[in-house]
């Protein structure tokens, strides 16, 4: 199937990135193949199953938003419009009708030295006519400024070209006259996606945060946000209500602060109760819960291990069809058993190991958008005919890897120092014995997070390069449960670091890696964990790569005052002899191992200040260290070239 999809990308000259020909692909270095960004961001299927639309990188920071007519016999594709990138992205395109999308953009803008994350929703024709901005428009009478332009909640598929959007509304006064609008807060509204015309459905709420329908345009379920004491923070509670007889009564309280409560997501409306996530027996599970004054709440799934975090969707009313969880690969568990029975299927037709997504679909659902991976198959998209049982290839997501001969990634368990076993992921070259390798360690970003099987295009790059790399999932990582979870890797750093360490410490006994040339890397709270692993363990790393890393706690705690989640944040870092301890900028001297930073300065995850300060104290101290920063680049560094040249730098900077 890989050679037809390839074919079909080479053919119809879908993104400029595939559009090259073989002998110009061996001229690209592995860094460059590996360090391009995804060819296709986001994909989505017309009501009808007629069209596809998708958004792919353009030149240099731009991105575009394409359209693909599949009954036309070349399906040529054509470009609807494109984002400069500067500031503003597409990041999504839904289909509306037939013939019109509604997109999101989104940015970052810095004004006055602070960063200001931004998004708009538009609406466009598949030719690129008729552009309405359905983002409120806020003009000089409004007091204060809203960087949200809302979000589709709602895709109406009884009625074309309407939408339910959630909108914030400022308060607005006119000087000299009491003509204003007192309305603040956030509202639901339908709208005309070919007039920008709105109706409101609900009124704006100044606590709202959150709106979540039945799929045919009812809304059912308000979260409102509770603030701490008298100020304006963010308590972490939200408390949910669900709406009958045109009243709203009280649903329960989430509090991602805690990890408490229920937490809903969907709306089944045939079984007039709410779908979420709530803790059992220490992990999450998928829980029901009725919609009526006894509230009943029931188990739907469960897992004795893992946490049960993702409901599998379809459809244009994104009807709940499974819910899956991850162990050593992800597993789907589906409700629709023709979708069970197709999805097996399809994942051993397209090569046995294959996990199968369903990404899309039209209205009547006789078509499906799906997604292929694996480990050594980083995505491709098929369109599949329940009609005709035809599967038909459409994209793929990294064409340039798929010349590339890929490392399989095995699920592996290692001991820490406490004799506690800790999952990870090892991937080995694909050629060698697999016994004394240049290693690295790379633990994840978070630490709220885990590392799965999969594709991993650091990991592979380096695998390419004759590296052994071990993806830990050390205890601090989420999605094994409240036990597993701890304290968090900042306050429990102690334990997750010495996980990590530990991992290093296999590679070496296992006769995996080559002891001179054990290194870590790692990006966000990885790169926080290869730093602060560098404290704890001064002698067993050789070198040391971390991209936008936490190095200062306390300055990660002053860098949340003012924002609403400030006081939620100062408790998750907590306070006491951990914030220096924990802290490598605090440190230094204990770093024996050359160090590599690179860090985004527009990044709003972890401020470029942290790197700026790690790279002062190390120099301070005559320690090793080399600092990369690239200008307007946020968290993820997503810039092909600047991807392409922190993997050939990290690479020549490794020991061999």
């Amino acid at each position: 199937m890989r050679s037809l999809s390839s074919f079909l990308l080479f053919s119809v000259g879908l993104i400029s990135t595939a559009a090259i020909a073989q002998d110009e692909d061996k001229q690209r270095t592995a860094a460059q193949v590996f360090g391009a960004v995804p060819a296709v961001y986001d994909i989505s299927l017309s009501p009808d199953g007629t069209k596809v639309a998708f958004i792919a990188p353009g030149p240099g920071t731009m991105t575009d938003l394409f359209a693909i007519d599949l009954n036309q016999a070349q399906s040529n594709p054509k470009r609807v419009t494109r984002a400069s990138g500067d500031p503003e992205n597409l990041q999504w395109c839904n289909w509306v009708s037939n013939e019109r999308m509604a997109c999101k953009l989104g940015g970052i803008e810095k004004n006055s030295g602070d960063l200001y994350g931004f998004s708009r929703m538009v609406a466009i024709n598949s030719d690129g006519s008729n552009p309405v901005l359905l983002s409120k428009r806020h003009d000089s009478t409004a007091l204060g400024l809203s960087l949200s332009g809302g979000q589709v909640i709602d895709w109406l598929p009884g009625e074309e070209n309407q939408v339910l959007m959630t909108r914030y509304h400022l308060e607005e006064v006119r000087i000299g006259s009491r003509v204003g609008n007192k309305d603040e807060g956030l509202a639901v509204e339908k709208i005309d996606t070919l007039t920008g015309r709105t109706k409101f459905v609900e009124r704006p709420t100044e606590e709202a945060v959150e709106f979540i329908t039945d799929g045919q345009g009812n809304v059912r379920i308000k979260g409102m946000r509770t603030k701490l004491g008298r100020t304006e923070l963010d308590s972490g509670e939200i408390k949910y209500f669900y709406e009958t007889d045109g009243k709203w009564q009280p649903l329960g309280e989430y509090n991602y602060a805690n990890r408490t409560g229920f937490n809903p997501y969907a709306v089944e409306k045939d079984k007039n109760r709410a779908l979420g996530f709530a803790p059992h027996n220490g992990r999450l599970a998928l829980v029901a819960k009725s919609l009526d004054q006894i509230g009943k709440q029931e188990i739907i799934f469960s897992d004795d291990e893992v946490d049960v975090d993702q409901l599998i969707r379809i459809g244009r009313s994104n009807r709940v069809v499974g819910v899956s969880y991850a162990k050593e690969k992800r597993i789907g568990e589906y409700f629709d058993t023709e979708l069970a029975s197709l999805a097996s299927s399809l994942g051993k037709a397209l090569g046995g190991s294959k996990s199968i997504d369903f990404v899309d679909s039209s209205q009547d659902e006789s078509k499906l958008l799906l997604l292929a991976t694996s480990d050594t198959d980083p995505g491709q998209y098929y369109l599949f005919d329940r009609t005709s049982k035809q599967l038909r290839p459409l994209l793929g997501i990294r064409p340039l890897v798929e010349t590339q001969k890929l490392a399989t990634v095995k699920p592996v368990v290692y001991p820490a120092a406490d004799g506690t076993r800790i999952p990870a992921y090892l991937t080995l070259p694909p050629q060698g014995t697999g016994k004394n390798l240049p290693a690295i360690v790379m633990p994840h970003g978070g630490p709220e997070a885990r590392d799965e099987w999969g594709f991993d295009w650091l990991a592979q790059f380096f695998a390419s390069q004759g590296f052994a790399v071990l993806q830990p999932n050390f205890r601090g990582s989420s999605g094994y449960g409240d036990a597993w979870y701890q304290k968090n890797g900042f306050q429990g750093w102690k334990t997750s670091i010495g996980d990590v360490t530990d991992a290093g410490r296999w590679l070496v006994a296992e006769g995996i890696a080559k002891p001179s040339a054990l290194s870590i890397v790692g990006w966000s709270y990885g790169g926080y964990a290869a730093l602060q692993s560098a404290v704890l363990a001064p002698d067993l790393f050789k070198a040391v790569v971390a991209i936008a890393p936490v190095t200062d706690l306390s300055q990660l705690k002053s860098e949340s005052r003012g924002y609403y989640s400030g006081a939620v944040e100062r408790d998750f870092i907590g306070s006491g002899p951990h914030i220096a301890e924990g802290s490598p900028a605090q440190n230094v001297d204990k770093i024996m191992a050359p160090v590599l930073l690179f860090h985004g300065d527009y990044d709003q995850n972890v401020d470029v200040a942290q790197s700026r300060l790690m790279e002062s104290k190390l120099k301070g101290a005559g320690k090793s260290v080399t600092y990369y920063e690239y200008p307007k680049l946020a968290h993820s560094l997503h810039d092909a070239r600047v991807r392409a040249e922190v993997l050939q730098k990290s690479l020549d900077f490794l020991p061999k």
